[in-house]
């Protein structure tokens, strides 16, 4: 028998291994502008460059505010996995060697810090020009200094790492090796939370003795500690083992977030009344987690016990052709795939790997039993089997190591004619857990067993770029001889990237010769890897047939990146084909040539979303983007009530549910329940928030595609979708709410069932690193230095979903482009006249209260309370009489107001608003308005009608523009002698105000007026006033239109 397994005895030491030591590179290029310091009107500058305890220093340039130094300088990273938490500090000082002499230390020019997040690959590193900061309040700093940041990894022998770590190169002081200190043993045995998203670990320590110093650990919020950590796994610390060692050591930098304690199980019944009624969200009941005081990382869902079967591989068993593995259970029958074999191994000896991951019910676990029995594919020959009592099976947390699979003699039934034939061993392992164990992802489960469709996935939306394309001018362009006289031929360059195509403007021409200039640009959006190749043409569109007169193809990939508003080189392209020149030879070879500027633009934000319910607004160049400010997670509970979505044979209905969450770059897939209207997924799912104020968005579809064929496709059915808002989350709580799944129909709103959710939003609450987010643009600096039109957004806007939709068409399982669109809102600017009423009560309720005040103002006047009439004269007066007090009055009323409406807040997060949406009085016609493509569909007749209606509405638009106008006029005509007696009346009025004004205390007149308006009804005309129907009689223009 040959062993599996080999030992290695401790006489023997393990030979010198290699490590991974990671060097950070910080190449310091330039400075601009910097500020004169040494009393000479200049600066004689040097850059100081601080990493984790490692300090150096550039050269210093004598007398120059602008100075070059092209230096590199390369520091050691402690810890790889922490990087993105640390930051380098770039400082740049006066060298006061080269000054007058009279200072006694350098000046201080500014400083920069950049964050580990924003570093870059070795390769994939841009200059980024940063504006130095000022070090106090009371600095006076300008300039910026160009920077490149990039790290690399490079192998090194064990013995490398007892050399001690390098000087600065200043020269001056040894660096200081930090010792971490460890833990005090409270905090070792406590149990923390760490979870693992896109290179970023967060820890929840149970307790927050090291930030707060109560003595009652019990009384303190936890602590959210980020730390850096490039792989996306979940990791659970619970209580260490008891012969694991529990001492480790702080990273050397970390941050701290408050974050409230674990949820506990209890009754939640409380139910929030809206006015949706079955439409609005719900608190619902249960419990999350365990009653224990272990912390599972799915701390938001329930978990779901499992039974996981684990199928190795087989020996020495007896003849057979092509062996498989049956599985059994009281409630559960499934069958393994067909074993494969090594090469070189014999034939008895097949192999599987695979998981099963068996839905488990810990009350019948007493009586039941677990049967695993080999079987001969071709024969159906019982080749020997195993049996489990479900009673006897080990349970295995997340913090536990894999359970070993184990070799287990097969055996035969009593009863079965061929136990003599069963020989050989199964090895196998069989342990209960839950969701979240590390082979459920990748495991057959019983309630989703189409796996190729039906797996719960992650998927990263492709790297967009926008792609910049400035055509200046062309040179030497063949034009057609037999133009028309006084006929200036119609040049134009056409561009092509994929599917997307631009067109410039008519070239100009100079001095008649064939130079043609546009100095226009053209906007693409290209996604790496950058495949794509550009594709210029030149044509001539004077006649009906556009000519080419020549064409150039550019790769993408090597066009240049930049990441700023720095200038980029034009360059000159030789154009190829086209119309050659005929000579008196016949046709000769002609070389056109095209000027361009070409760049891949890393400053902004390549728009996928709606702007108003966007999730990332960071740019596309890493190096620009921000630290994280927290983590949102999300617990995907379950649906309930779903309707059915296809039929089963006999008329039966089904519904495949799965789920799809999006937030940022990341989307997230749940599995495919199968066959149920009451699917219960609970997977949990983290993402890194930037900005506070975007949005996280959710639907629920039903899965066609796993029964289509591979020629055809079959589109996923919406079920309903719900969006929520981060920054109306406050800080660490946990929302567990039910939300209606609501699709608009052409015969109206229709509710498809509810979702339940369990949302988190861990951040500081109030700390700076939160506060300054709400001060910094919403979007990246490029969309405000070089701005994009609001319709070339849109366009560029749909070419990226389609890139998007394309790309993530391509995994496995795919999300399809409906399920895509649907996600973006690709319709979201459509011509709706649903739309369109609800945003004009959107404007009516923003402006109510503007009609509350005019109306509360009324019935002061009208004196309809007399008490509160006396009470607003006496205020007036106070105010009148000091003024100083109306501002600080006018803020201490907004105060109050705000403080008022803390009654009213939403204690749970908005989902879709069915009577703000007006979908409820919606009228069918304008449903299928809304419904029609583009072109339309539809006879001619429904479209005359609709024209008609659209028509009626745009003259009542019509009317209200032009009172707007009318009264705008009027004011004009004031002063304009249109009307000379009116304007003789008007000035002359103005010169009597003038006077009693200059004669008057300003006081008297204010109050006077003040009592003339809040006079009582007795004393009031009925009719309109005197200067209303002055300015009533001004002369408009709306008697010159035609």
């Amino acid at each position: 028998m040959q062993k599996d397994d080999t030992m290695t005895t401790p006489s023997q030491p393990p030979p010198p291994q290699p490590r991974i030591v990671r060097k950070l590179i910080v190449e310091v290029l330039e400075a601009r502008d910097l500020l004169p310091k040494d009393g000479q009107g200049s600066s004689s500058a040097y850059v100081v460059v601080d990493f984790d305890g490692q300090k150096k220093r550039t050269s210093t340039k004598y007398r120059d505010l602008n100075p070059v130094w092209n230096e590199a300088l390369e520091f050691t990273v402690s810890d790889p996995n922490s990087m993105e938490v640390e930051e380098v500090e770039i400082e740049v000082f006066n060298d006061k060697r080269f000054g007058n002499g009279s200072g006694r230390k350098n000046h201080f020019l500014g400083r920069v810090k950049v964050y580990g997040s924003q570093f870059a690959r070795r390769g994939e590193e841009g200059l980024v020009y940063f504006q130095l900061e000022k070090k106090s309040v009371f600095s006076w700093i300008r300039g910026e200094i160009g920077l490149k940041i990039y790290y690399y990894d490079e192998l090194v022998e064990e013995d490398s790492q007892q050399q001690p770590p390098p000087e600065d190169a200043a020269g001056s002081q040894p660096q200081a090796q930090a010792q971490a200190q460890p833990l005090p043993e409270t905090l070792q045995n406590s149990p923390t939370l760490v979870v693992v998203e896109e290179g970023r670990v967060f820890e929840v320590p149970a307790h927050a003795e090291i930030c707060h110093g109560h003595p009652e650990p019990f009384q303190t919020p936890p602590v959210v500690v980020i730390e850096e950590s490039p792989p996306p796994v979940v990791h659970v610390h619970a209580e260490p083992p008891p012969n694991q060692a529990t001492d480790f050591q702080y990273p050397s930098e970390v941050r701290k977030m408050q974050t409230p304690g674990r949820p506990i199980g209890g009754e939640r019944v409380r139910v929030w009344r809206r006015p949706n009624g079955d439409y609005s969200p719900k608190v619902i009941n249960g419990k999350l987690g365990r009653e224990t005081e272990r912390i599972y990382p799915y701390d938001l869902v329930e978990p779901m016990q499992y039974l996981f079967i684990k199928i190795v591989k087989a020996r020495a068993l007896a003849l057979n052709a092509s062996p498989y593995v049956k599985i059994r259970t009281s409630n559960h029958f499934v069958r393994s795939k067909a074993a494969s074999y090594r090469p070189g191994e014999p034939t008895d000896s097949p192999e599987w790997h695979q998981v099963f991951a068996l839905g488990h019910n810990r009350p019948d676990a007493s009586t039941a039993t677990l049967e695993i029995s080999v079987w001969d594919s071709a024969s159906e020959h019982f080749l020997g089997g195993v049996c489990f009592d479900l009673s006897d099976v080990p349970v295995r947390d997340p913090p536990d190591s894999p359970l070993a699979p184990q070799w287990y003699r097969l055996e035969g039934g009593a009863a079965d004619q061929s136990a003599g034939k069963v020989s050989g061993d199964i090895q196998l392992s069989v342990w209960i857990g839950t969701q979240a164990d590390d082979a459920f992802p990748e495991a057959w489960c019983s309630d989703a067993p189409y796996v190729a469709h039906t797996r719960s996935k992650v998927y990263q939306s492709p790297k967009l770029w926008y792609l910049r394309v400035k055509v200046l001018e062309a040179q030497d362009l063949h034009i057609a001889p037999n133009l028309p006289p006084l006929t200036a031929p119609e040049i134009r360059v056409r561009a092509q990237l994929g599917f997307q195509s631009a067109r410039t403007r008519r070239g100009s021409m100079t001095n008649h010769t064939t130079s043609f200039h546009w100095n226009e640009d053209l906007i693409f959006v290209a996604g790496e890897p950058l495949e794509d190749s550009l594709i210029m043409l030149v044509e001539d569109r004077t006649s009906k047939e556009p000519v080419v007169l020549g064409h150039i193809v550019i790769p993408v990939s090597s066009i240049e990146q930049r990441i700023d508003e720095r200038h980029v080189a034009s360059k000159w392209f030789a154009l190829e084909g086209g119309v050659a020149a005929c000579g008196p030879d016949g046709p000769v070879a002609y070389n056109s040539r095209i000027h361009m500027r070409l760049c891949l633009e890393g400053g902004y934000h390549v728009l996928d979303e709606a702007a108003h319910v966007c999730s990332d607004f960071r740019p596309t160049a890493k190096q620009l983007w921000k630290p994280a400010v927290g983590i949102l997670e999300l617990g995907i509970l379950g649906a309930r009530g779903l309707l059915p979505m296809k039929s089963q044979g006999g008329g039966k209905g089904s519904t495949d549910a799965y789920c799809v969450a999006k937030y940022g770059k990341k989307w997230v897939r749940t599995r495919t329940i199968t066959d149920s209207f009451d699917p219960r997924w609970n997977e949990q799912y983290t993402w890194q928030v930037y900005d506070p104020c975007t949005v996280l968005t959710v639907g629920v579809f039903d899965n066609w595609r796993m029964f289509a064929d591979i020629s055809e496709d079959k589109p996923d059915y919406r079920i309903g979708k719900v969006r929520i808002r981060v920054s109306t989350l406050e800080s660490n709580k946990v929302y567990t709410n039910s939300y209606p799944l609501l699709v608009l129909q052409r015969t109206g709103v229709k509710k498809m069932g509810e979702i339940e959710l369990a949302v988190r939003f861990a951040c500081p609450s109030l700390l700076p690193d939160t506060c300054s987010v709400y001060g910094r643009p919403l979007l990246p600096r490029m969309h405000y230095l070089r701005p994009l039109g609001v319709a070339q957004q849109e366009a560029l806007r749909g070419a990226a979903i389609k890139m998007v939709a394309a790309w993530l068409a391509r995994s496995e399982p795919p999300l399809g482009p409906e399920v895509v669109r649907y996600m973006l809102d690709a319709d979201s600017h459509s011509w709706s006249m649903r739309k369109s009423k609800a945003y004009w009560f959107r404007i009516v309720a923003v402006l109510a209260w503007a009609v509350g005040l005019a109306k509360w103002l009324d019935d002061i006047r009208r004196w309809r309370n007399p008490v509160t009439t006396v009470l607003v004269h006496v205020l007036y007066l106070v105010l009148v009489w000091y003024p100083d007090l109306i501002v600080p009055t006018g803020f201490l009323y907004v105060v109050l107001i705000g403080v008022w409406y803390y009654r009213f807040r939403s204690k749970i997060p908005a989902g879709m608003d069915i009577r703000l949406s007006q979908a409820e009085t919606v009228d069918p016609d304008e449903l299928d308005e809304e419904f029609d493509t583009i072109p339309s569909s539809k006879p001619p007749e429904i479209i005359r009608a609709r024209y008609d209606r659209l028509r009626i509405l745009a003259g009542r638009v019509q009317t209200v523009l032009g009172d707007f106008a009318t009264q705008g006029e009027r004011v004009q005509a004031l002063v304009s002698w249109r009307d000379p007696r009116a304007t003789k009346l008007f000035i002359g009025v103005c010169l009597v105000i003038t006077v009693i004004l200059y004669v008057v205390p300003a006081k008297m007149v204010a109050v006077a007026l003040g009592f003339y308006y809040l006079r009582h009804p007795m004393f009031r005309d009925p009719m309109p006033p005197t200067s209303l129907n002055f300015f009533r009689r001004l002369p408009s223009l709306s008697d010159r239109l035609m």
